[in-house]
C-alpha cells in the first residue's frame, strides 16, 4: 500500500512565482508609459503669467490751482468716462472729457463755495446722470450740481416747502428775555407772562382761543428781570409766578387773587448776578420751593416754601464755574427731586442729588460739549429713566445724555445745531409716542426740529430760518445759494441709499466735532436736514458696507486721533446704534472694505499715516472685527485703495504715500500675504486717487492728482 500518494499540482502553482514577476515587470512599464504621457502633456502646457507691472504708461493734464479732490463718471453718457477736478484755491470745478485716445482736456469750469475740499458723484437727482456734490470748508456749505444730458452742469437751488402757518405779532416790553405760559385768569384759556430786561416789567397777555387780546397787564418787578417760573405757591388753586432780578439779586414773588390780579409784595434776596429760577417740593410737604441760579457765586439757592406762599431763606450749594441753565427731576429713582446744571466755563453739566429734606450732596458732573448752555430733561430712550438734552453754544451742537439708571450719564449722541444755539425743549411733537427735540439757534435765527427714535438717538431734524424776535419763518434758509449747510468741519462724505427708499442720502464725516453727518434724500437732489452721529476722535474717512450681515448698510469709520475704527451698525431707517470701537494703527487717514479672504464677511483696511503702514481686519460676519494685521508701507500713507489691479482674480491693496511721492501696488496672494509690490512714480505730494476702469477694457487703472503741481496723472492698465 501506498502511504504518501504523490499529489498533483495545478499549473499555476507550479508557475505561481514566475507569473508574479511578470505582473510587476508589466504594471511598471505601464506606470512609466502613463508618467511619461502626462509629464509631456504637463511639460507642454504654457504657465500662466502673473502681471507684475499693471501701470507701465501715464498721461498728464492740466488742471486749476491747487487740486485736492477727483472723481469719475460717464457725465455725457455716451459710453466715455469723464474727470471731475475740485480746484481749492480758484473755487471751481474742471470738467475733463475723456475721448477715445484716453486722453483728458479741460473743458467746462464751474464755480463753487469757499475752499472746496471734496467731491463724490453719483445720481442724486434719480434722472439717470451722474451729478456732482461738493463740500465747501469755509463756508461750511455742500455745493449740489446736477448733470445735463448735454455733459454741462446745472446748479439745483435748495428751497423746501411752507410747513409753518403764517404768524401774529404781539408788542411786550424792552428785551424780552424769558416767558411762562399758564391759565393766569382762570377762565381756561393759556395767557402768557413775558419778562422784559431792560424796562423792568412783566407783561401779561391775556389768551383767547388761542390767540391774545389787545389789552394787557404791565408789572413792575426789580431790576432787569431775566427768569421766570409759575406754580400755586400758595395751595389756593391759582397760578402765581416767581420772577429772578439779575441787577438786584433779588426774587419777586406774584401770588394770584382770580381775574388776573397779583399781589406783588413778596421780595426775597439771594445770591450775585441770579439767571434762573425753578421751582418743585424738595421735601415732600406738598409745598412748592424755588430753585435760583446764583451765577456769580457758582452756587445754587433754595428757598423752601410755606404753606401760605411765602420762602424761606436762601440755602446756597456750590455746583462749579459759569452755572447757566437748570432743570429739575429725580435722575436716580430714590422720589427725591435732584438738580441739573450746566457749567458754561467747565463745559459740564453737574449733577446735584437730593436727600428728600431739601438738602443736596456734593455735586457729580458730566463732560458735553463747549460752551452748554441750555438744558432740559425727559425720557429719550424710552427706559423710564430721566435723561438730559443739551444745547453746547462753543460748537453750534447739541447732544442727549444717557442716564444709566446709576446716577451716571453717557454722551452717545451729538448732533450739529445753527449757530449759537440758545434754548431747547423736548415734547412729542410727531405724535408718535417718542420723544422729540427743538432748538432754538440765535446767531443764524433758525429753528430745528428733531424728531426721536425711541433709543436715545434722534432721526434726521427739519430746520427753518426764524428771525426770532418777530417768530416770523423765512423757509429759503440758506439765502438762495447752491449748497446745504453742514457746518465748517465736514472732511469726507459719500452718498449711499441708507434707508431703502431708492433716493441716495448723504454722509459726511465731521473731524472737528468728533461725528458723522447723516442728511436723508428726498430723491429730487435736496437732502433733509442733518443729523449727527458719535465717533471717535478726529474722524477721517468713512467706508460704507453691510458688516453683520443683515442686509442693512453699516457705516465704518475711522478715527484719526484715538486710532480706531468705529462701527456704526445700520438700522435700516437712516438712524444707527451705539458705535462700537476696534483698534487698527497710528493715525489712521484712510478706510475700505472688502472681502479679503473670500470668507462672505466684509472686513476693513486702513492707511495708517503716523506709522507708515496699512491695517487689516478681517470681519465675523456680526459686526465685530479680529484683530489688525499690520503691513509696512512708505512715508505717510494717505489714502487706501481695493481692486485687483493685476488681473488675477486675488484682491490687490493700492496706497498713496505723500511723502514718498509715489502709489505703492501690493499684489494679494494666499492667506493674506502680499508677494510682490510695485511702486509707482508720482512726484509733488500725491494725494486724491481714484481706480476706475477709465478705458472700458475690464481692467481697473488709477488716477491721482497733485495738489502742488497742480497736474492729474492717469495710470492705464496694460496688463494681458
Amino acid at each position: 500500500a501506498v502511504l504518501y500518494p504523490k499529489t498533483k499540482r495545478s499549473w499555476y502553482q507550479k508557475k505561481r512565482y514566475l507569473i508574479s514577476l511578470c505582473l510587476f515587470i508589466i504594471l511598471s512599464i505601464g506606470a512609466i508609459v502613463i508618467g511619461a504621457v502626462l509629464g509631456s502633456r504637463k511639460s507642454n502646457e504654457i504657465p500662466k503669467i502673473i502681471c507684475k507691472d499693471p501701470y507701465p504708461l501715464q498721461s498728464v493734464s492740466q488742471t486749476g490751482k491747487t487740486p485736492v479732490a477727483l472723481v469719475a463718471g460717464d457725465f455725457r453718457n455716451i459710453g466715455i468716462i469723464d474727470l471731475v477736478v475740485l480746484n481749492y484755491d480758484e473755487q471751481s470745478v474742471d470738467l475733463l472729457l475723456g475721448n477715445s485716445k484716453n486722453t483728458y482736456q479741460t473743458e467746462i469750469i464751474y464755480d463753487t463755495g469757499s475752499a472746496p475740499s471734496f467731491a463724490f458723484t453719483d445720481d442724486i437727482s434719480g434722472d439717470g446722470l451722474p451729478d456732482i456734490i461738493i463740500t465747501n470748508k469755509k463756508d461750511g456749505t455742500i455745493s449740489v450740481l446736477l448733470d445735463n444730458p448735454d455733459g454741462t452742469i446745472s446748479v439745483l437751488l435748495d428751497n423746501p416747502g411752507d410747513s409753518f402757518q403764517s404768524t401774529t405779532t404781539y408788542a411786550v416790553g424792552q428785551s424780552p428775555v424769558s416767558v411762562v405760559s399758564g391759565d393766569f385768569t382762570g377762565n381756561g384759556d393759556f395767557d402768557v407772562i413775558v419778562a422784559n430786561y431792560d424796562d423792568n416789567t412783566l407783561r401779561l397777555l391775556f389768551g383767547t382761543a388761542g390767540r391774545f387780546s389787545e389789552i394787557f397787564l404791565t408789572i413792575t418787578v426789580g431790576l432787569q428781570p431775566i427768569y421766570i417760573t409759575s406754580g400755586d405757591f400758595n395751595l389756593d388753586g391759582k397760578l402765581d409766578w416767581a420772577v429772578v432780578n439779575y441787577g438786584d439779586n433779588t426774587i419777586h414773588v406774584g401770588i394770584a387773587r382770580g381775574f388776573g390780579i397779583f399781589e406783588n409784595s413778596q421780595i426775597y434776596k439771594v445770591g450775585d448776578h441770579p439767571i434762573a429760577i425753578a421751582s418743585t417740593d424738595l421735601n415732600h410737604d406738598e409745598i412748592l420751593d424755588l430753585i435760583v441760579v446764583n451765577y456769580g457765586n457758582n452756587n445754587v439757592g433754595v428757598l423752601l416754601g410755606n404753606d401760605d406762599g411765602t420762602f424761606q431763606a436762601q440755602i446756597s450749594y456750590g455746583v462749579g464755574i459759569g452755572p447757566n441753565a437748570i432743570v429739575i427731576a429725580d435722575f436716580n429713582n430714590d422720589a427725591n427731586m435732584d438738580i441739573a446744571l450746566t457749567l458754561l466755563n467747565e463745559s459740564v453739566v453737574s449733577v446735584l442729588f437730593g436727600d428728600g429734606n431739601g438738602g443736596f450732596r456734593k455735586p457729580d458732573k458730566f463732560k458735553v460739549g463747549s460752551s452748554p448752555n441750555s438744558l432740559t430733561a425727559n425720557d429719550f430712550n424710552k427706559d423710564g429713566i430721566i435723561d438730559l438734552a443739551v444745547t453746547n453754544s462753543g460748537e453750534n451742537t447739541w447732544e442727549i445724555l444717557i442716564n444709566m439708571g446709576n446716577g451716571t450719564f453717557r454722551s452717545d449722541f451729538r448732533y450739529a445745531s445753527g449757530s449759537n444755539p440758545v434754548s431747547i425743549v423736548a415734547a412729542d411733537f410727531s405724535i408718535d409716542g417718542l420723544m422729540d427735540v427743538m432748538v432754538i439757534s440765535q446767531g443764524d435765527n433758525i429753528v430745528s426740529l428733531i424728531l426721536g427714535n425711541g433709543d436715545g438717538g434722534a432721526e434726521v431734524g427739519v430746520t427753518r430760518k426764524v428771525v426770532i424776535e418777530l417768530f416770523s419763518f423765512n423757509f429759503d434758509f440758506n439765502d438762495g445759494r447752491p449748497h446745504f449747510m453742514i457746518g465748517s468741519d465736514g472732511l469726507d462724505l459719500i452718498a449711499y441709499d441708507l434707508n431703502n427708499d431708492d433716493k441716495l442720502d448723504l454722509i459726511i464725516v465731521a473731524n472737528k466735532n468728533d461725528s458723522v453727518i447723516i442728511a436723508l434724500g428726498n430723491g429730487d437732489g435736496t437732502f433733509q436736514n442733518r443729523t449727527r452721529v458719535r465717533t471717535g476722535s478726529q474722524p477721517s474717512s468713512i467706508a460704507i458696507n453691510d458688516f453683520n450681515n443683515d442686509q442693512i448698510p453699516d457705516l465704518a469709520v475711522s478715527n484719526y486721533g484715538t486710532q480706531t475704527i468705529s462701527i456704526l451698525l445700520g438700522r435700516g431707517n437712516g438712524n444707527f446704534h451705539f458705535q462700537k470701537t476696534f483698534e487698527c494703527g497710528v493715525n489712521p487717514s484712510f478706510v475700505i472694505s472688502a472681502d479679503f479672504n473670500l470668507d462672505h464677511n466684509m472686513d476693513l483696511a486702513t492707511a495708517n499715516l503716523g506709522e507708515n503702514s496699512f491695517s487689516i481686519l478681517l470681519g465675523t460676519g456680526n459686526g465685530t472685527f479680529l484683530s489688525k494685521t499690520r503691513y509696512l508701507a512708505e512715508r505717510e500713507p494717505i489714502m487706501i485703495m481695493s481692486d485687483d489691479f493685476n488681473v488675477d482674480n486675488i484682491t490687490d491693496i493700492a496706497v498713496v504715500n505723500r511723502l514718498s511721492d509715489n502709489v505703492e501696488v501690493f499684489f494679494g496672494g494666499t492667506n493674506m500675504t502680499f508677494s510682490t509690490i510695485k511702486h509707482y512714480g508720482t512726484n509733488d505730494k500725491p494725494n486724491p486717487a481714484v481706480a476706475y476702469d477709465f478705458n472700458k477694457d475690464g481692467k481697473v487703472d488709477l488716477a491721482v492728482l497733485h495738489t502742488l503741481s497742480n497736474k492729474l496723472y492717469v495710470f492705464l492698465n496694460q496688463c494681458a
